[in-house]
């Protein structure tokens, strides 16, 4: 039996490392698709899965003279066609270890199976907007779907990840003990601050996909007047009958409104998530709302930075890392507090105490004797 517990705990540690492996990917392909969109490589090749009619970047002159005869109105620019190839083949190597997860998932019957299976669905649907990328020469909602995908991946993959390392150390990732007994207001707290996050992550890929980061180099909003100017219709969706829509299709009134709404949205942001780190202060969790501070901290510097520095690329990439961070920090601060309910609830039941009943019968309850009582009895005869 031993040996049996010692040979499922071994494959429970593989799992678990394939699993962070799996995470630690989809943060790199994020951050590839970053530096390739940043670096206007998204039609490097304008055919997909190949590039060019080829299976990676053509190379000798003759690749070249093929390459432009087959699509005349997209020069060959070797070096963007690398970044978007070297995109695709990073995210072909996460699809494949997620069919890996769902392959040793199904091993064992204790393990979960659901999540992966949803993670494989994902995948999947990101390979088709990736392709739509291409197809549909970046249109922008398409674009910020394919960013959005990139992000759910990653918390998914997160989730999926804590939930085997908590098999492994439930103790560890119980969180701290909480000053107060309910951790329900926290908890929504948690759940608002991650919805907020996720809507701000939204808006700064709509922001990137429509060519509206540098319109305003002012802070703290713009330095137009930005009220007047406010188009609703610069979020609608869906904005057809253009050819391309790389370098964007919007006008200046419009780009400015999304510029300014992403402002707005992370003041809010901002103040939501500080809210929470106070919460989480109050209640003993200090590490976790020093690490949410400092997330966000560092957050705001970049975006300050990129407003200030005329986005320079390093720090846009790390903007989009940055907002990665703090949505998976929130999560997984979600995360430990949802389990701490489940391992508390049982702690705060109120004792059972056993009542001893009289021998002699009537289901009357034995009273309980003073100290120093004497019990008398009389004597027969």
């Amino acid at each position: 039996m031993d040996s049996l517990a010692s040979q499922f705990r071994l494959t429970d540690r593989r799992f678990t490392w394939l699993v962070g492996l799996t995470f630690s990917l989809s943060v790199t392909v994020i951050a590839l698709g970053a530096y390739t969109r940043l670096t206007e490589a998204g039609l490097g090749c304008p055919d997909w899965p190949g590039c060019y009619g080829f299976l990676t970047v053509p190379k000798t002159e003759s690749q070249h003279a093929l390459a432009q005869q087959a699509f005349p109105d997209h020069p060959v620019e070797v070096h963007k066609a690398w970044n978007e190839m070297l995109h695709r083949y990073v995210a072909g190597a996460l699809g494949l270890l997620i069919v890996a997860i769902n392959v040793v998932a199904r091993r064992r019957a204790d393990r979960p199976r659901r999540m992966p299976l949803i993670l494989l669905g994902i995948v999947i649907f990101q390979a088709a907007l990736g392709m739509w990328t291409v197809t549909m020469a970046l249109k922008p909602v398409v674009v910020m779907g394919h960013l959005l995908g990139g992000f759910t991946t990653a918390s998914l993959l997160l989730v999926l990840w804590l939930r085997m390392l908590r098999r492994q150390r439930p103790a560890a990732m119980s969180g701290p003990p909480a000053v107060s007994p309910s951790l329900t207001s926290v908890r929504r707290l948690a759940v608002a601050a991650l919805v907020v996050v996720a809507m701000q992550i939204a808006l700064g890929g709509w922001t990137a996909a429509n060519y509206a980061a540098v319109v305003c180099t002012q802070l703290p909003v713009c330095e137009v007047d930005w009220v007047s100017k406010f188009d609703i219709t610069a979020f609608e969706p869906w904005q057809p009958g253009f050819q391309t829509y790389q370098y964007g299709v919007l006008n200046f009134d419009q780009r400015v409104s999304i510029h300014a709404a992403h402002r707005i949205g992370a003041m809010i942001t901002t103040a939501i998530v500080l809210l929470l780190c106070w919460q989480l202060w109050r209640i003993g969790w200090r590490r976790s709302a020093l690490g949410l501070t400092a997330l966000l901290g560092i957050q705001i510097a970049l975006g300050v930075t990129n407003v200030v520095a005329s986005l320079p690329l390093p720090v846009a990439v790390a903007h989009n890392l940055g907002g990665l961070s703090l949505l998976l920090g929130t999560l997984s601060t979600y995360w430990v507090l949802s389990r701490h309910r489940e391992t508390t609830r049982f702690k705060q039941r109120p004792a059972i105490h056993r009542v001893k009943y009289s021998r002699h019968g009537h289901g009357l309850p034995l009273q309980r004797k003073p100290a120093g009582y004497v019990q008398m009895t009389q004597k027969s005869g």
